[in-house]
Protein backbone atom coordinates (compact mmCIF):
# COMPACT_ATOMS: atom_id res chain seq x y z
CA UNK A 1 0.00 0.00 0.00
CA UNK A 2 1.32 3.46 -1.13
CA UNK A 3 -0.50 6.37 0.66
CA UNK A 4 -0.83 9.95 2.28
CA UNK A 5 -1.62 9.85 6.04
CA UNK A 6 -4.72 11.06 5.81
CA UNK A 7 -6.17 8.91 3.22
CA UNK A 8 -4.37 5.58 4.57
CA UNK A 9 -6.15 6.56 8.37
CA UNK A 10 -9.30 7.01 6.92
CA UNK A 11 -9.74 3.46 5.22
CA UNK A 12 -8.51 2.06 8.30
CA UNK A 13 -11.15 3.99 10.34
CA UNK A 14 -13.60 2.31 8.14
CA UNK A 15 -12.49 -1.02 7.99
CA UNK A 16 -11.33 -1.33 4.56
CA UNK A 17 -7.60 -1.90 4.67
CA UNK A 18 -6.64 -5.45 6.11
CA UNK A 19 -2.75 -5.11 7.86
CA UNK A 20 -2.47 -8.14 10.00
CA UNK A 21 0.68 -9.46 8.01
CA UNK A 22 2.20 -6.27 7.87
CA UNK A 23 5.57 -6.63 7.72
CA UNK A 24 7.07 -3.45 6.36
CA UNK A 25 6.48 0.01 7.47
CA UNK A 26 7.83 2.78 5.59
CA UNK A 27 7.70 6.83 6.15
CA UNK A 28 9.33 8.69 3.10
CA UNK A 29 10.29 12.24 3.74
CA UNK A 30 9.11 12.14 7.22
CA UNK A 31 10.16 16.03 7.90
CA UNK A 32 7.90 17.79 5.22
CA UNK A 33 5.11 14.88 6.25
CA UNK A 34 5.33 16.74 10.08
CA UNK A 35 5.71 20.22 8.57
CA UNK A 36 2.57 19.69 6.90
CA UNK A 37 0.68 18.49 10.13
CA UNK A 38 0.49 14.97 9.61
CA UNK A 39 1.89 14.24 12.44
CA UNK A 40 -1.39 13.07 14.63
CA UNK A 41 -2.32 10.93 11.52
CA UNK A 42 0.92 9.44 11.53
CA UNK A 43 0.87 8.48 14.70
CA UNK A 44 -3.00 7.05 14.77
CA UNK A 45 -1.85 4.87 12.06
CA UNK A 46 0.73 3.49 14.09
CA UNK A 47 -1.35 2.29 16.90
CA UNK A 48 -3.31 0.03 13.83
CA UNK A 49 -0.31 -1.86 12.95
CA UNK A 50 1.20 -5.09 14.39
CA UNK A 51 4.06 -4.42 16.60
CA UNK A 52 6.47 -6.60 15.27
CA UNK A 53 7.21 -4.96 11.91
CA UNK A 54 10.62 -3.34 10.19
CA UNK A 55 10.37 0.19 10.19
CA UNK A 56 11.83 2.68 7.52
CA UNK A 57 12.13 6.25 7.77
CA UNK A 58 13.62 8.94 5.02
CA UNK A 59 14.68 12.36 6.09
CA UNK A 60 16.02 15.06 4.52
CA UNK A 61 16.43 16.61 8.06
CA UNK A 62 16.78 15.53 11.38
CA UNK A 63 15.11 18.32 13.22
CA UNK A 64 14.43 17.54 17.21
CA UNK A 65 11.14 16.77 16.27
CA UNK A 66 12.07 14.27 13.23
CA UNK A 67 14.41 12.74 16.24
CA UNK A 68 11.23 12.27 18.79
CA UNK A 69 8.95 10.78 16.13
CA UNK A 70 11.92 8.46 15.44
CA UNK A 71 12.14 8.24 19.40
CA UNK A 72 8.37 6.90 19.57
CA UNK A 73 7.81 4.43 16.50
CA UNK A 74 11.30 3.04 15.89
CA UNK A 75 13.04 0.40 18.36
CA UNK A 76 17.33 0.70 18.73
CA UNK A 77 17.14 2.12 15.33
CA UNK A 78 20.38 2.20 13.30
CA UNK A 79 21.31 5.82 11.72
CA UNK A 80 22.56 6.35 8.16
CA UNK A 81 23.67 9.71 6.86
CA UNK A 82 23.79 9.68 3.17
CA UNK A 83 25.22 13.06 3.19
CA UNK A 84 25.21 16.63 3.77
CA UNK A 85 23.84 19.12 1.51
CA UNK A 86 25.64 22.45 0.72
CA UNK A 87 24.41 25.22 -1.49
CA UNK A 88 25.02 25.34 -5.45
CA UNK A 89 27.57 27.78 -6.56
CA UNK A 90 24.99 29.99 -8.39
CA UNK A 91 23.57 31.10 -5.17
CA UNK A 92 24.53 34.62 -4.49
CA UNK A 93 24.03 34.58 -0.44
CA UNK A 94 23.68 37.41 1.31
CA UNK A 95 22.54 38.70 5.08
CA UNK A 96 21.11 41.82 6.26
CA UNK A 97 21.29 41.95 10.23
CA UNK A 98 18.94 44.20 11.58
CA UNK A 99 16.24 44.52 14.38
CA UNK A 100 13.09 43.37 14.51
CA UNK A 101 11.04 46.32 13.47
CA UNK A 102 13.37 46.90 10.41
CA UNK A 103 12.71 43.09 8.64
CA UNK A 104 9.45 44.08 7.08
CA UNK A 105 10.09 47.64 5.84
CA UNK A 106 13.49 46.29 4.40
CA UNK A 107 11.51 43.12 2.68
CA UNK A 108 9.04 45.66 0.94
CA UNK A 109 12.26 47.53 -0.43
CA UNK A 110 13.96 44.49 -1.60
CA UNK A 111 10.42 43.32 -3.41
CA UNK A 112 10.00 46.79 -5.10
CA UNK A 113 13.74 47.30 -6.28
CA UNK A 114 14.62 43.47 -7.00
CA UNK A 115 13.71 42.54 -10.90
CA UNK A 116 12.81 38.83 -9.98
CA UNK A 117 9.74 37.61 -11.32
CA UNK A 118 9.77 34.42 -8.91
CA UNK A 119 10.14 35.02 -5.44
CA UNK A 120 9.75 32.74 -2.21
CA UNK A 121 9.71 34.15 1.65
CA UNK A 122 10.35 31.61 3.84
CA UNK A 123 8.70 32.28 7.78
CA UNK A 124 9.00 29.68 10.95
CA UNK A 125 5.39 30.04 11.47
CA UNK A 126 1.99 29.34 10.10
CA UNK A 127 0.56 32.62 11.84
CA UNK A 128 3.77 34.39 10.60
CA UNK A 129 3.20 33.52 6.88
CA UNK A 130 -0.48 34.05 6.75
CA UNK A 131 0.09 37.51 8.40
CA UNK A 132 3.05 38.32 5.69
CA UNK A 133 0.98 37.53 2.84
CA UNK A 134 -1.40 39.14 4.16
CA UNK A 135 0.35 42.40 4.53
CA UNK A 136 2.61 42.19 1.12
CA UNK A 137 -1.37 41.64 -0.42
CA UNK A 138 -2.60 44.94 1.36
CA UNK A 139 0.96 46.70 0.03
CA UNK A 140 0.06 45.65 -3.53
CA UNK A 141 2.25 42.98 -4.11
CA UNK A 142 1.48 39.52 -5.66
CA UNK A 143 2.05 37.54 -2.95
CA UNK A 144 -0.15 34.29 -1.57
CA UNK A 145 0.28 31.79 1.76
CA UNK A 146 1.25 28.18 1.73
CA UNK A 147 1.06 26.03 4.71
CA UNK A 148 -0.56 23.02 6.08
CA UNK A 149 -3.75 24.68 7.33
CA UNK A 150 -4.85 25.08 3.49
CA UNK A 151 -6.63 22.22 2.21
CA UNK A 152 -5.01 20.31 -0.63
CA UNK A 153 -6.51 21.66 -3.29
CA UNK A 154 -6.23 25.04 -2.35
CA UNK A 155 -2.53 23.93 -1.86
CA UNK A 156 -2.42 22.47 -5.68
CA UNK A 157 -4.01 25.52 -7.15
CA UNK A 158 -1.50 28.32 -5.06
CA UNK A 159 1.38 26.03 -6.48
CA UNK A 160 -0.04 25.82 -9.79
CA UNK A 161 -0.47 29.59 -9.86
CA UNK A 162 3.45 30.03 -8.43
CA UNK A 163 4.77 27.20 -11.29
CA UNK A 164 2.73 29.01 -14.32
CA UNK A 165 4.14 32.77 -13.17
CA UNK A 166 0.13 34.18 -12.25
CA UNK A 167 1.84 34.93 -8.90
CA UNK A 168 5.14 36.45 -8.16
CA UNK A 169 5.76 35.88 -4.19
CA UNK A 170 5.02 32.46 -2.67
CA UNK A 171 5.14 33.11 1.26
CA UNK A 172 5.69 29.84 3.04
CA UNK A 173 6.93 27.29 6.14
CA UNK A 174 9.22 25.03 5.94
CA UNK A 175 6.85 22.86 3.60
CA UNK A 176 7.72 24.41 0.31
CA UNK A 177 11.88 24.09 1.44
CA UNK A 178 11.41 20.26 0.13
CA UNK A 179 10.13 17.94 -2.23
CA UNK A 180 8.81 20.35 -5.08
CA UNK A 181 9.97 20.80 -8.49
CA UNK A 182 10.40 24.43 -9.68
CA UNK A 183 12.59 25.58 -12.01
CA UNK A 184 14.08 29.00 -12.53
CA UNK A 185 12.98 30.69 -8.99
CA UNK A 186 14.87 33.62 -8.93
CA UNK A 187 15.12 34.86 -4.94
CA UNK A 188 14.71 33.31 -1.82
CA UNK A 189 13.92 35.40 1.35
CA UNK A 190 14.53 33.95 4.47
CA UNK A 191 12.59 36.18 7.23
CA UNK A 192 13.09 34.20 10.06
CA UNK A 193 16.36 32.35 10.39
CA UNK A 194 15.75 28.34 10.22
CA UNK A 195 16.39 26.44 13.68
CA UNK A 196 17.90 23.65 11.72
CA UNK A 197 20.77 24.72 9.63
CA UNK A 198 20.03 21.87 6.81
CA UNK A 199 16.63 23.67 6.45
CA UNK A 200 18.89 26.74 5.65
CA UNK A 201 20.10 24.63 2.98
CA UNK A 202 16.98 23.49 1.72
CA UNK A 203 15.50 26.56 1.32
CA UNK A 204 17.98 28.29 -0.55
CA UNK A 205 18.08 25.44 -2.68
CA UNK A 206 15.20 26.13 -4.66
CA UNK A 207 16.94 28.65 -6.03
CA UNK A 208 20.19 28.03 -8.48
CA UNK A 209 18.88 24.73 -9.83
CA UNK A 210 20.18 22.92 -12.86
CA UNK A 211 23.08 24.80 -12.64
CA UNK A 212 21.17 28.09 -13.24
CA UNK A 213 21.83 31.54 -10.88
CA UNK A 214 19.80 32.25 -8.29
CA UNK A 215 19.42 34.64 -5.25
CA UNK A 216 19.00 34.12 -1.47
CA UNK A 217 18.89 36.84 1.06
CA UNK A 218 18.33 36.40 5.05
CA UNK A 219 17.15 38.62 7.54
CA UNK A 220 19.22 38.03 11.02
CA UNK A 221 18.28 39.66 13.94
CA UNK A 222 20.30 39.28 17.09
CA UNK A 223 18.03 36.87 18.77
CA UNK A 224 19.14 34.56 15.90
CA UNK A 225 23.02 35.56 15.78
CA UNK A 226 23.57 31.80 17.31
CA UNK A 227 21.64 30.21 15.00
CA UNK A 228 22.94 31.95 11.53
CA UNK A 229 26.42 31.17 13.03
CA UNK A 230 25.55 27.63 12.90
CA UNK A 231 24.52 27.40 9.80
CA UNK A 232 27.83 29.19 8.40
CA UNK A 233 29.28 26.50 10.44
CA UNK A 234 27.68 23.97 8.33
CA UNK A 235 28.22 25.33 4.89
CA UNK A 236 31.39 26.13 5.80
CA UNK A 237 31.67 30.14 4.82
CA UNK A 238 30.72 33.32 5.98
CA UNK A 239 27.36 34.60 4.81
CA UNK A 240 28.27 38.18 3.00
CA UNK A 241 26.57 40.88 5.27
CA UNK A 242 24.80 43.42 3.26
CA UNK A 243 25.11 47.13 4.43
CA UNK A 244 20.88 48.48 5.07
CA UNK A 245 20.06 51.30 3.40
CA UNK A 246 20.13 54.69 5.24
CA UNK A 247 16.85 55.22 5.50
CA UNK A 248 15.58 52.26 7.84
CA UNK A 249 18.29 53.24 10.36
CA UNK A 250 21.47 51.37 11.65
CA UNK A 251 21.38 47.82 12.55
CA UNK A 252 22.98 45.43 15.67
CA UNK A 253 26.41 44.43 15.49
CA UNK A 254 26.91 40.61 13.67
CA UNK A 255 28.38 38.57 16.50
CA UNK A 256 28.51 35.28 16.10
CA UNK A 257 31.15 32.26 16.79
CA UNK A 258 33.89 31.69 14.58
CA UNK A 259 33.28 29.50 11.98
CA UNK A 260 35.15 26.81 10.88
CA UNK A 261 36.47 27.27 7.05
CA UNK A 262 36.29 24.39 4.61
CA UNK A 263 39.97 24.41 2.29
CA UNK A 264 40.68 20.88 2.02
CA UNK A 265 37.43 19.59 0.45
CA UNK A 266 38.49 21.15 -3.26
CA UNK A 267 35.73 23.47 -3.11
CA UNK A 268 36.56 27.09 -4.47
CA UNK A 269 36.55 29.91 -3.01
CA UNK A 270 33.55 32.17 -3.72
CA UNK A 271 32.90 35.81 -4.48
CA UNK A 272 31.95 36.80 -0.88
CA UNK A 273 35.50 35.17 0.40
CA UNK A 274 34.01 32.11 1.73
CA UNK A 275 34.08 28.30 -0.07
CA UNK A 276 31.71 27.36 -2.54
CA UNK A 277 30.56 23.96 -2.46
CA UNK A 278 28.72 22.06 -4.78
CA UNK A 279 24.50 20.85 -4.10
CA UNK A 280 25.40 17.15 -3.05
CA UNK A 281 22.14 16.77 -1.98
CA UNK A 282 21.09 14.90 1.27
CA UNK A 283 19.16 12.56 3.59
CA UNK A 284 19.07 10.19 6.58
CA UNK A 285 17.48 7.78 6.74
CA UNK A 286 16.88 5.48 10.02
CA UNK A 287 15.43 1.86 10.29
CA UNK A 288 15.17 -0.53 13.75
CA UNK A 289 12.33 -3.26 14.52
CA UNK A 290 9.84 -3.42 16.91
CA UNK A 291 9.63 -5.25 20.11
CA UNK A 292 7.84 -7.88 20.07
CA UNK A 293 4.14 -7.57 22.44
Amino acid sequence: IVATPGKLLSHLNLGYVSIEGLEFLVLDEADRMMDMGFIDDINRIIKFLPKERQTLMFSATMAPPIRELAKNILHEPVEISIALSKPAEGVAQEAYVVHEPQKAPLMEEILKTNEATSIIIFAGRKIEVKNLARHLHKRGFNAQAMHSDLEQGEREQVMLDFRNRKLRILVATNVVSRGIDIDDIDLVINYDVPQDPEDYVHRVGRTARASKKGQAITFVTEKDMREFGKIEQLIGYPVKKMPIPDCFGAGPEYRAEGIKRTGSNGNRRGPSGGNRGGNSGGGRRTGGREPSP
